[in-house]
């Protein structure tokens, strides 16, 4: 490994990447895996058989270029969010990371900035970085929440060219009020920066939880990213989209690669789309789960936070690490996410919370 270093180093890599480390979870071969946030369920037959039906139609021509412009995904991803959406206002991509590299794209780059506030999503730096994107890490509150006044002043503050707020959050699994977001987009506008709140967990936010969605009306430099990895079950897929006004649409098309959304990633994401009922009807039992981990955490001393999304943050031991190794030596798999005394995970099914929090206890017991 460190040989393939040194070979690295020796080429001409851009001087902001040198000494970097790629993103990416242990990806380890163990009984339960809880640390990618994944939808632990299975894809449900009905949705396989529909997926394998769309995908072998669009197999016989696989000879020409797809539609570059995904109109009737793009219709279809609009009927799915409502709100008013038409496809116009609608965008897709090979999952959302790649729907945040084209914003950066199109509305960073060298000599901007981008602004967020930590702890949060780990690929928003290197995606900044990969852009040539200037990065800067805002602040949250001791206990990783964000209040509109702070968030705001921070704002004015950088005056960065584009925000991204992740709600729910990752990793603390939290959302955000829509205070937070109207009071930031009101600041950028002294700057005409971006606003993008990325939604990956949406559909896992408890009851009452408003969506960013419910504010693009009349704001065109807000942007709204989710993506069908989680709720959907589909991280294999990869499909991300946003929602905005047509105008940012149209900013993207002068960044995207020709024909960047494949035929049969189309096809499948269509047939989710007419079986998300099926396929959604998952999120309940996950919800269920997650509290559940909650509630037991709590029981057992730990401090998880309150979760809108289909993992759990918590904090209370004083390795975090030690506590890592010891679940992972039970076959239990969950992510370190490098905050001291803190862990997360993935909410999974019935069986694996199980087995998780026995695993939890067994650590306990001999501490």
């Amino acid at each position: 490994m460190s040989q393939n270093l040194d070979r690295l180093e020796a080429l001409p890599v851009r001087e902001n990447l040198r000494g970097m480390s790629p993103y990416g979870a242990p990806q380890l071969d163990v009984a339960v895996a809880l640390n990618t946030n994944e939808n632990t369920h299975p894809v449900p037959q009905p949705v396989v058989d529909a997926i394998s039906k769309r995908v072998s139609q669009a197999a016989g021509q696989l000879n020409r270029y797809p539609d570059r412009e995904f109109t009737e995904l793009r219709t279809a991803l609009a009927g799915y969010l409502g709100h008013g959406l038409r496809a116009e206002n609608l965008w897709a991509a090979n999952g959302s990371n790649e729907i945040l590299q084209q914003i950066l794209q199109a509305f960073g780059g060298p000599g901007r900035s981008v602004l967020t506030f930590v702890p949060t999503y780990s690929m928003y730096p290197l995606l900044a970085s990969g852009t040539g994107t200037e990065f800067i890490a805002g602040r949250r509150a001791k206990d990783f929440t964000l209040s509109a006044e702070s968030a705001a002043q921070q704002v004015r503050e950088h005056a960065p060219n584009i925000v991204f707020l992740c709600s729910p959050n990752n990793p603390t699994g939290t959302a955000l009020g829509l205070d937070v977001v109207h009071a930031v987009y009101e600041a950028a506008a002294e700057t005409n920066s971006m606003v993008i709140v990325d939604e990956a967990y949406a559909e896992f936010a408890r009851f009452g939880t408003p969506s960013a969605l419910t504010l693009l009306e009349g704001r065109p430099r807000l942007v709204v990213t989710r993506t069908m990895s989680k709720a959907f079950a589909l991280a294999g897929a990869r499909l991300g989209y946003f929602a905005a006004a047509p105008e940012v649409t149209d900013a993207i098309r002068l960044v995207r690669l020709p024909y960047h959304l494949s035929a049969v990633s189309q096809a499948t994401a269509l047939a989710a789309l007419e079986h998300h009922d099926v396929l959604l009807a998952t999120v309940e039992d996950i919800k269920m789960q997650r509290d559940r981990i909650v509630d037991d955490l709590k029981r057992l001393g730990f401090e998880p936070a309150e979760s809108d999304s289909n993992f759990v943050f918590f904090g209370g031991m004083e390795d975090a690490h030690r506590m890592w190794q010891n679940l992972l030596d039970q076959g239990v798999l969950v992510r370190d996410v490098g905050i001291p005394g803190h862990l997360r995970v993935t909410a999974g099914t019935d069986d694996e919370t199980t087995a998780f929090l026995t695993a939890v206890e067994n650590y306990l017991h001999h501490e």
